[in-house]
């Protein structure tokens, strides 16, 4: 039996006006990894927005941890962002604090009281991503690896149901994609789902897993030849 976390059916993916994905039918199923990719400009960035509710779904239905993409209210979207963890390519770190208060700076927006449970979420984040050592450091202080893996250890403060990474690898190096890569190979392992967005053929490569491509305003699963 199929547990979709996330479903889209003849859906219309729309940036203002334009028509940027159309007859979407995507289903993405509890524990999976999933890969999108597509040329620059084939709508991977217009489909993440619609899935963490920066742009609305108008046309066909859409189902992400138990909200209703369709009839997304303003007021919903911090709560649905709550379920999912956003990494983006480029960080997206708060410069002027340190890694802890980047972390605990969410903890608090998204409605944590208790200091103590507060602190030891952080602990338990960064050491899932090995950086435990390095909350006391300003992102400047850290390589772009480092910092996308405090990104990757934001995103799971909540516990998501979901994880979405826009391009996580596309401001890295080959070495350093293969070990944020790995960090989220774990994390999927450890029983999260994961999305993410990339046009590094490379990892698909050595990291093989369900594909879906954006292409001529459509998204397909592409089957990966074996061997």
């Amino acid at each position: 039996m199929s547990n979709p976390i996330l479903e889209l059916k003849e859906a219309s993916i729309f940036q203002g006006d334009s028509l940027v994905l159309s007859n979407v039918n995507v289903e993405i199923n509890k524990g999976e990894f999933v890969y999108l990719i597509g040329k620059t400009g084939t709508g991977k960035s217009s489909f993440m927005k619609t899935l963490y509710g920066d742009l609305p779904l108008t046309k066909g239905e859409g189902h992400i941890v138990d909200y209703d993409l369709k009839n997304l209210k303003e007021k919903d979207i911090p709560f649905l962002r709550r379920k999912l963890g956003v990494v983006f390519q480029d960080f997206k770190l708060l410069i002027d604090r340190t890694v802890n208060d980047n972390l605990l700076f969410v903890l608090k927006a998204t409605g944590w009281k208790d200091k103590t449970e507060m602190n030891s979420r952080v602990e338990e984040v960064l050491t899932k991503v090995d950086m435990k050592t390095k909350g006391f450091k300003y992102p400047h202080e850290l390589s772009g690896g480092e910092q996308q893996r405090i990104a990757i250890a934001r995103a799971l403060l909540n516990n998501p149901e979901l994880i979405l990474a826009d391009e996580p690898t596309g401001n890295l190096d080959p070495q350093t994609s293969i070990e944020v890569m790995e960090v989220l190979q774990d994390i999927n392992k450890n029983g999260n789902t994961i999305l993410m967005a990339t046009h590094d053929y490379a990892l698909l490569l050595k990291y093989p897993s369900k594909t879906l491509k954006c292409d001529d305003s459509q998204i397909y699963e592409v089957v990966q030849r074996k061997g």
